[in-house]
């Protein structure tokens, strides 16, 4: 989840500065350093990113793009002194493409990815996205698209949920959890946040659940990645931020979850390869690696700021520099 403090004035202004903000400025530096650069805040959320990025460079324009429309409201008042400098827009992310080519701007200097569920989703119970409140099934972050929680729990065959909580929810239960919501949703259809805990919780043997927090919790995670389509998003959105930068541009991202993680890196690091065939005496530029990698592995958070901020705790960072441009641009 993303990791912006929840305790909020009127404009959506948190009380602590948002998930690994220090590193997140540092990484994207050196790519904004010009006369007139240009960021893609990929997850907009409540924009505390964006607010840091354009305070720290007057000459940026950033494009905000967040498909919940509280966001982009809550945001358009926080970065309202930047008005003339921002570009906000209700959509998805794997439609960055099309949002820059609207905006103009179809090619830019950084992209920041600020992946999962943002704080305010999470805190307002009427959105279903979590277990410790009793709330509808919901778990849209855009209300206007018509696929629910409670439509996944209660329509999709048991092999399909079995395969969304084995794979977007890790949960080694996963087929004793299906079968058991195919079996009580037979009986009356299942439509709160606190039914569907305390089935998932039935369903995992009690020595399980003595450890390792809230049973629920895998169940939740696979069934918002459902309803919002989240791991197909970044799928493409990833690659569509990466042929967007400019020679020197920069993508980081940040991911809450082993699922983005992993995906992440698996797009970073095929584009960070050479792809010509092994053994050549001199590497074709045609097979040249693009990017670099700019950072080892996965950054963590500091303890101290996961200590001012637990929902900090499983961020994961990693980015990249486009090195080189596509040889049909050279």
């Amino acid at each position: 989840m993303r990791a912006e403090d929840d305790k909020r004035d009127s404009q959506g202004r948190g009380g602590h500065v948002p998930v690994m903000l220090d590193r997140v400025l540092e990484l994207l530096a050196p790519a904004l350093s010009g006369p007139a650069p240009v960021v893609v805040d990929a997850n907009l959320g409540l924009g505390g990113h964006a607010e840091a990025l354009l305070a720290a460079h007057p000459a940026l324009h950033l494009v905000g793009i967040d498909r919940d429309p509280t966001a982009i409201e809550r945001s358009t008042a926080r970065l309202a002194p930047y008005a003339d400098r921002i570009t906000l827009v209700k959509a998805v992310s794997d439609e960055l493409t099309e949002v820059l080519a609207e905006a103009g701007r179809p090619r830019v200097n950084g992209v920041l990815f600020d992946l999962g569920v943002s704080s305010p989703q999470l805190d307002e119970a009427e959105r279903g996205f979590a277990y410790s409140y009793d709330a509808p099934l919901d778990m849209r972050m855009d209300g206007e698209q018509e696929l629910t929680a409670e439509i996944v729990v209660n329509t999709y065959p048991v092999p399909d949920l079995i395969r969304i909580l084995r794979d977007y929810g890790e949960e080694r239960f996963a087929p004793r959890v299906a079968h058991l919501i195919g079996k009580e949703r037979a009986k009356e259809a299942i439509t709160s946040t606190k039914r569907l805990a305390e089935i998932v919780r039935e369903a995992i043997p009690a020595a399980t659940r003595r450890t390792g927090g809230n049973p629920a919790k895998r169940t939740f995670q696979a069934l918002r990645i459902e309803v919002n389509g989240e791991l197909t998003a970044l799928e493409r959105a990833l690659p569509a931020a990466l042929d967007a930068l400019t020679l020197g541009g920069r993508v980081v991202v940040l991911a809450y979850h082993s699922l983005e993680d992993r995906l992440t890196k698996r797009v970073l690091a095929a584009r960070t390869k050479e792809t010509g065939p092994p053994g050549l005496p001199v590497p074709l530029p045609a097979h040249q690696p693009r990017f670099a990698l700019l950072t080892r592995g996965a950054e963590l958070p500091s303890e101290e700021e996961i200590a001012r901020n637990p929902r900090a705790a499983s961020a994961r960072c990693r980015a990249a520099e486009r090195i080189r441009e596509a040889v049909d641009e050279e």
